[in-house]
């Protein structure tokens, strides 16, 4: 199933966003949502699209994403604008947007990492160094994402950002999803919280739906290095979600089955018990079959209903 409905995309281009897959798995979901949970949110692409009568909740454990959105929720638009140009300005970072790529000797084809590289890594140290958490760092990460590498994220082991510069600049396609994201999460009664799904205080009830987009145990991105995600992580997924099952919770689980000649043996065994919808990237909708080996990486949506 698909519609033409316009989804809002996400101001984090985060590895694995949903966004581009929205228009198969939204259709999916039940129809009347008491409060939703987007378990592993990453860039809330799904949570900015979906509406619930009650309450929505962003659950992730990389803290500084989920303190960036509680800032852009709180803070104005103005001013969110004015901090980011404002640091733009300070570190003397292109602004194509403004100036033009001829102001700095770049193309748009060549890209601005030339220019950028040596100022965008003063404001990645400073960043990394910060004596302490504020509104202003945080949109300072958000710069980081915008001018580094394919707005990627990823930590070191002592928690220092390592992306290096990118090619693009805050331009206007950029500030669009910005605004069009912070408009999304002050609309709705969105709360995102720092936390571990093993630790989560949610008491869900029969009505309300939790959506789940974990790392995948077969594939490696930036937010699932240095064993983020094992075995032990999966299976303890797994055992909650048929918790949910067992207390009439609806459920949806986004992940992959088979990915560049692996296969997860794991999910395949739990999954036999729920409905599993085969998500691919030419955007068809149909029943898996088990027997299926066409494609390279096999995207599925597992439902409890």
């Amino acid at each position: 199933m698909q519609t033409d409905t316009k989804y809002i995309k996400s101001c984090l281009n985060y590895t694995g966003g949903k966004h581009k897959l929205l228009k198969q798995i939204v259709p999916l979901f039940p129809q009347n949502i008491n409060n939703f949970v987007d378990l592993f949110c990453g860039g809330a692409n799904v949570a900015i699209n979906v509406n619930a009568k009650g309450s929505i909740y962003c659950i992730d454990k990389q803290r500084e994403v989920i303190r960036l959105f509680n800032t852009l929720k709180k803070t104005s638009s103005n001013e969110v604008f004015n901090t980011i140009e404002s640091i733009i300005e300070n570190y003397d970072l292109t602004n194509t947007h403004k100036y033009g790529y001829a102001k700095y000797g770049c193309d748009s084809s060549s890209g601005l990492s030339s220019y950028n590289k040596e100022r965008y890594k003063k404001l990645r140290d400073d960043y990394n160094n910060r004596a302490q958490d504020s509104t202003y760092y945080d949109l300072v990460f958000y710069v980081l994402t915008v001018f580094g590498f394919n707005n990627q994220i990823r930590f070191n082991k002592k928690g220092h950002f390592n992306i290096p510069v990118g090619k693009r600049d805050f331009n206007e396609k950029v500030q669009l999803n910005l605004t069009h994201f912070m408009e999304a999460i002050k609309v709705k009664n969105i709360k995102f919280f720092c936390v571990d799904f093993r630790e989560m205080e949610l008491n869900l009830t029969k009505g309300d739906f939790l959506y789940a987009d974990p790392p995948y145990l077969i594939s490696t991105a930036t937010y699932n290095e240095q064993n983020g995600w094992t075995e032990k992580e999966e299976n303890d997924l797994l055992e909650f979600l048929d918790q949910l099952n067992a207390n009439g919770v609806h459920f949806a689980l986004s992940n992959v089955l088979e990915h560049k000649g692996s296969e997860n043996t794991i999910l395949k065994k739990w999954a036999k018990k729920y409905n599993v919808n085969v998500l691919d990237y030419n955007y068809n909708n149909s029943n898996y079959q088990i027997k299926q080996k066409g494609s390279k990486t096999t995207e599925v949506l597992i439902t409890n209903y």
